[in-house]
């Protein structure tokens, strides 16, 4: 008999609820209401360009109501809503139905509450990404199941996890938006990365942030286990607020308890796994990135062959320093979603090569001087772009490092080609958005990409 791919729930059955958003998440959501039993209406507050989507959800009798969030809705007596996470809750609408105490959650709860497999979920400010794909990709290659990637990652959770069964494994990135509407979420291992000050438009506190944060590990028991950076003291103490087995990570082997480095090796309590130096990912993040990754697979049985064999290969997420290729001696680099000045920062300490740095964009108002210790370091020359090259060649100029104008990323590269030796990095590393000359960051590197392509096309002379 065919293994069923879902736990068959009744919480929804004859529920009606309002689905807000109709991104992804919200698409995916609507359907598996209705498939639990749910009266579903969608909304958004724009009307989609494509009215395809709303003809798809209608055709799975789901009413749409699209151009408005009216706060009428609140009076129509849903008894839930599923919230797009981006949404705030201070929202006309949202807050209304928080004012009238009705449960408000994101996909990851309907996702996490339908799935009967194995459940992984990582969170944190930096790195989730990456730590997500490592995770997968070590467990896809160790462990006899299917396992898959879903959530803050661009797939959706509820999908995926109506596919898989409970012999399956789901490795999911969580933002704070989506736990903070996850009130009964509970992975078996749970990875909290790091916990910056992001978000405090959305969450008022850096408290709150903190908060919806550890909502990753507030269910979890001694059988569960919360992987967690110990590289600092408030992170060390935020430990203390699960009951999981807490199993640390240290890039700074303040802890031999999990995984850490030690003379040069990634090791996992006593068991050297392989040299840090063989790990194809670049700079300090993608060290602690790696640990995160190599405690959950060991964690979840994974051997030490399938984690050599990912973190020696896999060359990165695309546009998170990624590695593009090596042309005529140069590397050339993608990190387009460095789009804050720590971003940059913690790229250009990854690099012991002369780099060419290609930055600039958006210009939000403020100034780099943060950075002109890094440039001192670890740049032979700049190239600068748009709303803010001017700014950013000032903290150039005071590192004492020579810098050319362009007119954006893509023309930056034959000039960077022309400027560049055998041995030297080029890098798209903008610290900030991409927003004056394009439409999101995942355009601007791509574009990056297909120009050093074509810089390939033709034999160079250098």
């Amino acid at each position: 008999m065919k293994e069923t791919a879902m736990k068959n729930i009744s919480k929804y059955q004859g529920k009606k609820v309002l689905v807000i958003g109709f991104g992804i998440s919200g698409i995916n959501a609507a359907k598996l209401l209705v498939k639990l039993g749910a009266t579903v209406v969608a909304n958004d507050q724009k009307v989609p360009t494509d009215p395809s989507i709303e003809a798809d959800l209608q055709a799975a009798g789901i009413e749409t109501l699209t151009g408005s969030n009216p706060l009428s809705l609140a009076d129509a007596g849903f008894d839930y809503v599923v919230k797009n996470p981006g949404i705030p809750y201070d929202v006309p609408l949202v807050a209304k139905f928080v004012a009238q105490g009705t449960p408000i959650i994101t996909e990851a709860e309907l996702a996490a509450e339908i799935f009967a497999g194995n459940l992984v979920a990582v969170t944190g400010s930096n790195g989730k990404t990456t730590t997500t794909t490592l995770i997968q990709k070590m467990l896809a290659a160790g462990l006899p199941h299917r396992v898959e990637y879903a959530g803050n990652i661009g797939v959706s959770f509820s999908k995926v996890a109506q596919e898989l069964t409970a012999s399956d494994t789901i490795v999911t990135e969580l933002s704070s938006f989506q736990l903070l509407g996850a009130p009964t979420l509970k992975p078996h291992v749970a990875v909290i990365t790091n916990i910056f000050a992001n978000h405090l438009d959305y969450h008022k506190t850096r408290q709150n942030y903190v908060n919806a944060k550890l909502n990753i590990t507030r269910h979890q028991t001694k059988e569960d286990y919360l992987v967690i950076n110990w590289d600092r003291e408030e992170w060390q103490q935020l430990a203390r607020r699960t009951d999981a087995t807490v199993v640390p990570f240290s890039r700074e082997m303040k802890s031999k308890a999990g995984a850490y480095v030690e003379n040069g090796n990634f090791c996992w309590r006593g068991e050297v796994i392989m040299p840090v130096a063989k790990l194809r990912l670049i700079g300090p993040q993608n060290v602690e990135n790696a640990l995160a990754a190599i405690a959950a697979a060991k964690l979840s049985g994974v051997a030490n062959e399938a984690i050599i064999e990912v973190l020696t290969t896999f060359a990165g997420v695309r546009h998170r320093l990624q590695f593009v290729t090596e042309y005529q001696g140069r590397l050339f680099y993608n990190d387009s979603k460095s789009t804050d000045i720590e971003a940059t920062e913690v790229a250009l300490q990854g690099f012991s090569q002369p780099v060419i740095l290609l930055a600039g964009g958006l210009d939000r108002g403020y100034t780099f001087e943060r950075l002109v210790p890094y440039f001192k370091a670890h740049v032979k020359h700049m190239i600068v772009f748009g709303e803010c090259e001017d700014k950013m060649a000032a903290a150039g100029m005071a590192a004492g490092v020579p810098v050319t104008h362009a007119a954006d990323a893509v023309a930056a590269v034959p000039v960077a080609w022309q400027l560049s030796a055998p041995g030297d990095v080029i890098l798209l590393s903008p610290a900030n958005a991409s927003w004056d000359q394009f439409p999101s960051f995942e355009v601007r590197g791509d574009k990056f990409i297909a120009a050093v392509e074509a810089l390939q096309t033709e034999p160079k002379e250098g």
